[in-house]
């Protein structure tokens, strides 16, 4: 999913010279250096922007830089957290931290996050971690709207050793 798809997916604009960054950096994907150099300027240039986050964990995922995505979606928590007004500790957070019904607000791509994160944890083979963060997605969207059902499916079938 570019970026673009992704803002209007979640309600947010990117602006115009880091969309086009972002695109540059999805053109040169075969590049690996050139494409995370690019994303990681458009990061730099706009820090707010959650889109940059989302583009530079997914590039890493399907590199399978797993630790690199699991650090930049670390980042990412803490920026939309920052933008929501809300602590970026998962652990902390309950149904009264924030609106997580909104769609149009940080609060909603922190949680996409959280089911990247859960997912990156499962492909790392830390299954504890990411059941943890299943069970408070569970608890923050209890109607499911990230899909983390997607990812709790496939943690409960694979294997322990996985």
């Amino acid at each position: 999913m570019s970026a673009d798809a992704f803002s209007l997916a979640i309600g947010f604009a990117t602006p115009p010279v880091i969309e086009d960054t972002l695109r540059q950096a999805m053109n040169s994907y075969a590049d690996t250096g050139r494409a995370e150099f690019l994303i990681w300027t458009a990061l730099k240039a706009d820090p707010e922007c959650l889109g940059s986050y989302f583009s530079l964990y997914k590039f890493y995922f399907y590199k399978r830089m797993l630790k690199e995505a699991e650090e930049v979606a670390l980042l990412a928590l803490d920026a939309a957290a920052k933008q929501g007004g809300f602590t970026p500790d998962w652990t902390r957070l309950d149904a009264n931290s924030a609106d997580w019904r909104r769609v149009d607000a940080p609060q909603h791509f922190y949680l996409f996050t959280l089911k990247a994160l859960a997912f990156m944890r499962l492909r790392l083979g830390r299954r504890a971690e990411s059941h943890a963060l299943l069970d408070k997605l569970a608890e923050l969207d209890p109607h499911d709207s990230v899909g983390a059902s997607v990812i709790r499916e496939l943690a409960a079938h694979q294997p322990a050793t996985a």
